[in-house]
């Protein structure tokens, strides 16, 4: 779990042991300086979460560490600690932002209760500030004209209004989080919080410290009580991102909230009744994980209450031009761009992008940086956008010469594929040059069987 470390700045080194000694007693993780320099290295190499500070070292004094640390982490709570304590001094240390000033000798009892009381307040305005942000977020709706893009937005209208819960599943960079925010924005609860959780992104012991929070001395650095992500969006809705790489230990715990709508935070006995609205992500299968033993049935039922996929890029080439001249709108008035050449939009529709939607933007934005004629021209692209992409010759059905809609055709295509592959579903997806997830996704919209 989470422990606090303290950065402790004092050139008497019996003050330094002393207060290494009594905060390492109270489970905080303690580090020391005897001068400003080394105070403000160690200062940079390890991010603690409270500096203590002597106003009075040879050299660097306090006040000057006090500016040097403030321009460096400017929400990082510093305690003055000196011998030579004044008014002045102490009303321009508030001024440079110190949180506190005690005069030695201190009572160490005392100085323990300021550190604690500068960590919760910290803490405080840190959760704060995310809960602004998270309500302040805006997202663009789903961008595109492709048929597949449309029947997507339609199901979000009517997906909105509910408080059912959602599965969206797509590779990395389909949009996945933007499909999610716009649900949100189209619901009641789009004045409340929106609260993301990157499941991956957090090891097992922390990961559920962080959904679900922890009360007072749950574990060792546990200063204060701390509230979890979902009761920061209470009223709101909570996604969690890449919900695939969750551990089955959490996946039970999450099982339990989707059922009951109630958790306990660690080391706590109090059940809390929550209303938040669910919506998960993965680029997984979900199915494969299942078999494989590495994700929860019962907890994929739950979630897959109503699915979402978002085809790759390369499946809705017809929405490329639509998304480059967003992020150009997007980045162009910083850049002073407002054009894509049509040679350079030839190249940017017929790249494969094995990143999606993020690489499309990642490439315009950089298109837009070395530009410096207005206009995005093929030179200004990755080298691996002005590469002549291969074509397919031939295909696996005819094409029709008239009489026949576009969805029959790829229906026609998707059988012969699977026909050709003996029904292997990845050999058939291979063959079309799409995922395993769109080819299923387009059996079920056809009433296409699996069995051959």
């Amino acid at each position: 779990m989470i422990t606090s470390k303290i950065l402790i700045i004092d050139d008497e080194k019996h003050m330094c042991w002393a207060l290494e000694r009594a905060m390492k007693q109270e489970g905080y993780q303690v580090i020391t300086a005897n001068n400003g320099l080394d105070g403000l290295e160690l200062l940079k190499q390890e991010m603690p979460s409270l500096v203590t500070l002597d106003l009075k070292m040879p050299g660097m004094d306090g006040m000057e560490v006090l500016k040097c640390i403030k321009e460096i982490h400017p929400k990082l709570p510093v305690i003055i600690l000196t011998a030579h304590g004044t008014i002045d001094s102490a009303i321009e240390a508030m001024k440079q932002g110190a949180v506190d000033y005690l005069t030695k000798p201190f009572d160490l009892d005392e100085l323990k209760i300021v550190i604690k009381n500068a960590l919760l307040l910290n803490q405080l305005v840190t959760e704060v500030n995310f809960l602004r942000h998270e309500l302040t977020k805006h997202y663009s709706n789903m961008i595109g004209q492709s048929q597949t893009i449309v029947e997507i937005n339609q199901l979000i209208e009517r997906v909105a209004t509910t408080n059912a819960t959602v599965l969206i599943t797509g590779e990395s960079g389909t949009g996945k989080e933007v499909a999610a925010v716009t649900i949100r924005d189209a619901s009641s609860r789009h004045d409340n919080p929106f609260v993301t959780v990157n499941c991956a992104a957090l090891p097992e012991h922390l990961l559920e410290s962080e959904l679900f929070g922890h009360e007072k001395g749950a574990f060792t650095g546990a200063i204060s009580k701390k509230l979890g992500r979902f009761e920061l969006a209470h009223k709101g809705t909570i996604f969690l991102d890449e919900i695939g790489d969750m551990p089955l230990s959490m996946q039970a715990k999450l099982l339990r909230v989707l059922q009951e709508k109630s958790f306990e935070r660690v080391g706590g006995m109090e059940t809390h009744k929550i209303d938040v609205r669910l919506i998960a992500a993965t680029n997984r299968e979900l199915t494969d994980a299942i078999r494989k033993g590495l994700f929860r049935e019962d907890l994929y039922y739950r979630l897959n209450v109503i699915h979402i996929h978002l085809p790759p890029l390369r499946e809705r080439k017809e929405d490329i031009p639509l998304l480059a001249e967003h992020f150009l709108n997007k980045y162009g008035h910083t850049y002073h761009i407002d054009k894509i050449s049509s040679e350079a939009m030839e190249m940017i529709c017929a790249y494969n992008w094995p990143g999606n939607i993020r690489e499309l933007q990642n490439v315009i934005e950089r298109s837009a940086i070395i530009c410096r004629d207005g206009e995005i021209l093929p030179f200004h692209l990755p080298p691996e956008l002005q590469k002549p992409t291969k074509t397919v010759v031939g295909s696996i059905v005819r094409l029709p010469d008239e009489g026949i809609s576009l969805e029959e055709v790829e229906k026609q295509l998707i059988m012969k594929a699977l026909e050709k592959s003996k029904g292997n579903q990845t050999k058939a997806a291979n063959l079309l040059g799409i995922t395993r997830s769109a080819l299923l996704y387009r059996t079920q919209k056809y009433g296409i069987s699996l069995t051959y």
